[in-house]
């Protein structure tokens, strides 16, 4: 039996996608096994977000070769569609180079190309002219209980600091009737809970014309099985009246919402050309808030975007104050070429960028801690993943992980927790009810 082994980098979409690709391999006859680990077939899915993100993926490409010189490699995904042929320069050892497209033609490519046809097989297209979504599923069962289901593809909003959409190209959305079948699928298999995700998750529907996430949403709800839905991040302009009033109707979406800020200073966000202000976030918090007043909200936050002066970097800081949120997600900036933003005057020096996201880890902890400790002493619903060592470990809907003492038959259960201490930093304890 061939063996195929894949290493990826980046977002919960990356994720994804390497789970449908290997489905590709293993009904093909392949073995998955460790990426440290000999293998006929080596793919790498990589991302671009930094240069870190970069060099990572080189690093990683390369060293494929050390194990089995012999092996095919494959270089996948954000990083390599946009470094083009370029890739292949950089590491010689590649042999094929397919983008953030024909992801679903991997096995076929491979054969062609250790057939001999060609020295090395790159099918990198212009992604901005695609405008089908890429047909791929999961529907073999995982080690965990809950699974991501990707619905939508690409982005409209260049963001000035963002290199996805020239990688991931314009939105497509998944079929409707698709995704309900593929979470049919898994529901059968016995996963509880499903993750919505894509890389611009608000926008799906906009080109199908006939649907929404609302919609999506709803129809998702009504399968039977599925016991928790949440969502990847959406923008808080998502946060309206007909949102909400939809979510009072479904109880299974859980009370979690990473709702994307990036900057708490409303002259950043407009060099950002993000798509709202500081208000319209805070009140889509508020609404949330009153909706659930247990909801987890979770962000990311940009420290040195160009030009970003000391009393922007306070705004922030006063703003993630003033909202409470539950956790925060916080990048230095780091410029894209072919990005807006790397173009832009006024680059903040590095040793300015590390005193501010020390500065926002410090009261990123303290929002933390505060959020954590109020769930102390009372009793929440537990969707249990994991045993270990005499413990059963998982996650409340709102997405805090709790532990209980317990053996396997707790796992893919969800249980009330009476919770009486915190661990950790991120784990709360209790037993159960």
């Amino acid at each position: 039996m061939r063996k195929v082994a894949c290493y990826t980098l980046g977002c919960k979409v990356n994720q994804y996608d390497t789970e449908a690709v290997l489905e590709k391999f293993k009904e093909a006859g392949y073995e998955e096994v460790d990426f440290n680990e000999y293998a006929d077939v080596y793919v790498v899915n990589t991302c671009t977000v930094t240069h870190l993100s970069d060099r990572k993926c080189r690093q990683m490409l390369r060293k494929t070769k050390k194990i089995n010189p012999a092996s095919t490699l494959v270089a996948m995904g954000c990083y390599a569609q946009i470094a083009g042929d370029k890739i292949k320069d950089q590491v010689s050892e590649i042999d094929i180079i397919i983008g953030t497209d024909r992801r679903n033609q991997i096995v076929e490519l491979i054969e062609e190309f250790e057939q001999g046809q060609e020295e090395m097989i790159s099918v990198v297209s212009n992604i901005m002219d695609v405008r089908e979504f890429e047909e791929m599923t999961i529907s073999h069962i995982g080690e965990r209980t809950r699974v991501y289901v990707k619905v939508q593809e690409g982005c409209n909003n260049y963001c000035t600091y963002c290199i996805i959409p020239y990688t991931r190209g314009r939105i497509r959305s998944r079929k409707e009737d698709q995704v309900f079948e593929e979470v049919k699928r898994l529901a059968g298999l016995g996963f509880k809970e499903i993750i919505l995700t894509g890389i611009h998750v608000l926008a799906y529907g906009k080109d199908l014309g006939d649907t929404n996430l609302i919609k999506l949403l709803q129809r998702v709800h009504d399968i039977e099985g599925i016991e928790r839905i949440r969502m990847s991040s959406i923008e808080p302009v998502a946060i309206t009246e007909e949102f909400i009033n939809a979510l009072r109707d479904m109880p299974k979406v859980c009370h979690h919402f990473h709702l994307s800020l990036q900057s708490g200073s409303d002259t950043v966000l407009k060099r950002m050309n993000r798509k709202y202000t500081t208000e319209e976030y805070a009140k889509s918090v508020e609404a949330l808030r009153e909706l659930w007043p247990d909801v987890a909200l979770t962000t990311d936050v940009i420290v040195g975007f160009p030009g970003e002066t000391d009393k922007e970097f306070e705004e922030t800081l006063e703003f993630v104050k003033r909202v409470k949120l539950s956790q925060i997600h916080i990048f230095p900036f780091s410029p894209r070429e072919g990005t807006p933003a790397a173009k832009m005057k006024d680059q903040i020096k590095p040793e300015v960028k590390s005193k501010r996201e020390a500065a926002l880890v410090k009261e990123e902890r303290m929002l933390r801690e505060n959020f954590i400790q109020q769930f102390i002493g009372t009793q929440m619903e537990v969707l249990f993943e994991k045993h270990e060592a005499g413990y059963v470990a998982g996650y409340t809907g709102n997405y805090l992980r709790v532990q209980v003492a317990g053996d396997e038959t707790l796992e893919n259960t969800i249980r009330q927790v009476q919770i009486e201490k915190q661990l950790d930093e991120h784990t709360l304890y209790g037993k159960l009810v």
